[in-house]
């Protein structure tokens, strides 16, 4: 994993000092922020109306013995422009791949309703489409929001909340729904 982040970043710069301005995007999504996981997006402008993007987002924290939203996410993106990149609508095809550890949290779109009394382990890979609209606030600066749907493939193994306890059930599932949303903020180069 740590190769792979090199690699990541020595692409990102190396790209950022060929490209002249407006070219190359650095975003969060405050949505991520506000449940306390930092996130980094890196976004390319490949054509007047293309942009191709990759999300990092991790959260490495457990908040209590009770409590823990820990996850890793890797998302790449590709986004058709319908007027000019980093303005205006777009269209976008996204994969996403993760893994995760998580109890005592309530889950979103009724996905594990138990999630209070058990303990999530386990990884996800899908994909899927989005929908965005970026907002132009001055030269460097825009907001942008998307929404996405698709296709989960989930594994996961599932406890009782004890870290040592044993394995209850060991499940493969599928999702279909949201899986994507963004509120971010945008800093163009």
């Amino acid at each position: 994993m740590k190769y792979l982040q090199k690699v990541l970043l020595a692409l990102a710069i190396g790209f950022s000092l060929t490209l002249s301005a407006q070219e190359v995007a650095i975003k969060t999504n405050v949505l991520y922020d506000a449940t306390t996981t930092p996130n980094l997006t890196l976004e390319l402008g490949t054509t007047s109306k293309q942009t191709i993007q990759l999300m990092y987002s991790l959260n490495p924290w457990k908040f209590s013995d009770s409590k823990q939203f820990r996850h890793w996410l890797l998302s790449p993106e590709y986004r058709w422009w319908f007027c000019h990149r980093f303005n205006g609508s777009f269209l976008g095809v996204h994969a996403l791949g993760g893994q995760y550890n998580i109890k005592g949290i309530k889950a979103p779109f009724g996905i594990w309703p138990d999630m209070k009394d058990y303990r999530y382990e386990g990884w996800l890979v899908g994909g899927g489409i989005t929908y965005g609209y970026q907002w132009i606030l001055s030269k460097h600066w825009n907001i942008e929001a998307s929404i996405g749907v698709g296709y989960l493939r989930v594994n996961y193994k599932k406890f009782t909340c004890d870290e040592c306890s044993e394995e209850l059930e060991h499940p493969k599932t599928n999702y279909v729904g949201p899986t994507k949303a963004a509120i971010s903020l945008v800093y163009l180069f």
